[in-house]
């Protein structure tokens, strides 16, 4: 290839890769993405259906979704018992607590069936501080429905807007109905 040719491939797989997240078959790609908003999904057990990015689970027993082409993972949590949401804020490797300083100290949780949205404040863990967070919690009525939940979490990090979509499969340990 020639170095326009070169080029112009990265800048359609960068394209790519923004518009859709990390691939199943294959790693994501190192370079910076240019688009904060990013699609993400799994559940918080590995699943190979084809439908999601094959995270697997989150080390809270998550569903991860990729937030700013993979410079962030998002972790969905739920209990439905406390009708209770948190998402923990996760560094590329999927795996390590990543504290962001976000607007107002909130993310926004957007569930989209049935139709919903949770503010989920900060609740800094031990070492964080500094309005810095990687784990932020609320509640809501809906929360308390068993079944599997999809949608957004989204926020301001840094004057940058991130957002991630994940969707909750169905798994063998237990069903959500």
């Amino acid at each position: 290839m020639t170095r326009p040719m070169d080029f112009a491939a990265v800048a359609v797989l960068t394209a790519a890769f923004s518009a859709v997240g990390c691939s199943q078959a294959q790693a994501p790609p190192k370079a910076p993405a240019k688009a904060a908003a990013a699609k993400g999904s799994d559940h918080g057990h590995s699943h190979d259906d084809g439908d999601h990015h094959g995270h697997g689970a989150g080390p809270h027993d998550g569903t991860l979704a990729d937030w700013g082409g993979g410079k962030y993972h998002v972790e969905f949590t739920v209990d439905h018992d406390k009708k209770e949401a948190v998402i923990y804020v996760l560094g590329s490797d999927e795996k390590t607590a990543a504290p962001v300083k976000t607007a107002d100290g909130k993310l926004l949780l957007t569930i989209r069936e049935p139709a919903f949205q949770v503010e989920l404040a900060a609740r800094p863990l031990a070492g964080e501080g500094d309005g810095t967070s990687s784990c932020y919690g609320g509640t809501h009525e809906n929360l308390g429905i068993v079944r599997e939940f999809a949608g957004t979490i989204s926020g301001e990090v840094d004057g940058t807007p991130f957002a991630g979509e994940f969707t909750e499969e169905p798994h063998g340990d237990h069903d959500h109905k």
